[in-house]
């Protein structure tokens, strides 16, 4: 039974695009009795959300964490962030957040040998606990360009056939995942609209993606709730 007492009732969310949201998750945040607050880089004064003492959702996005120099606030978010892993404090990052974590903890962030753009299975780590555990023989959507090296300190969780670091955790109270689990079914048509160039540079087949998107959707939407009540059981455990 999860007793959020000793915890804020907020979740910060970090949006970088406005199509890429918390989806199914948010709804999920409700029923445990969490609020959502949502932060746009770029545009929002980020520093609250990156000093929240509860747990703060930084969420995916089409740009590198490389790309400082043509988009400034990256630095700060970059600098935020080390702060925050430094403090141990709750954070949960989604494909660019995954990737912001991976950086802000030494590690090497580039351009992937492919772009990983669809449906497909993890192989999930044997590891204790692992958050990730109900996702197994499930279809997750990847959609990212970008790749990362494991940090040192870091706990892999999961696997792809095209990339070895698909998810992984320091202690229990920092998650990262390449992968999007938190898609809304209803809603991942507005993704086929927003990426259309990307898709079309990738050459994807988007009437396929959409079949698989309307195949596999509803049940990974199912399945990831359990991936954040495993991940708060595990942080106020810690």
């Amino acid at each position: 039974m999860l007793n959020f007492d000793e915890f804020p009732d907020t979740v910060y969310a970090i949006q970088h695009l406005a199509f890429e949201d918390l989806g199914a998750w948010e709804d999920t945040f409700y029923q445990l009795g969490l609020r959502v607050r949502y932060f746009e880089a770029g545009v929002d004064n980020l520093t609250p959300a990156f000093e929240h003492q509860g747990l703060t959702v930084i969420l995916g996005g089409p740009i590198g964490v490389y790309e400082t120099e043509d988009y400034p606030f990256l630095q700060q978010e970059i600098d935020l962030l080390k702060v925050r892993l430094e403090q141990n404090l709750p954070t949960l990052g989604i494909c660019l957040g995954a990737q912001l974590i991976s950086h802000a903890l030494g590690a090497k962030v580039y351009a992937g040998h492919a772009k990983e753009i669809g449906w497909s299975k993890l192989s999930l780590a044997s590891v204790e606990n692992n958050p990730l555990q109900n996702l197994e023989n499930i279809e997750v959507l990847h959609w990212h360009g970008d790749t990362f090296d494991l940090p040192a300190q870091a706990e892999l969780l999961a696997s792809s056939t095209l990339y070895p670091n698909q998810a992984f955790r320091i202690g229990n109270n920092i998650l990262a995942l390449q992968f999007h689990a938190e898609v809304e079914a209803e809603r991942l048509e507005k993704w086929l609209i927003g990426h259309t160039c990307e898709l079309r540079k990738a050459d994807i087949n988007i009437p396929a993606l959409r079949a698989d998107n309307q195949q596999y959707a509803a049940t990974l939407e199912s399945a990831s709730a359990s991936i954040l009540q495993q991940f708060l059981e595990n942080m106020q455990n810690s």
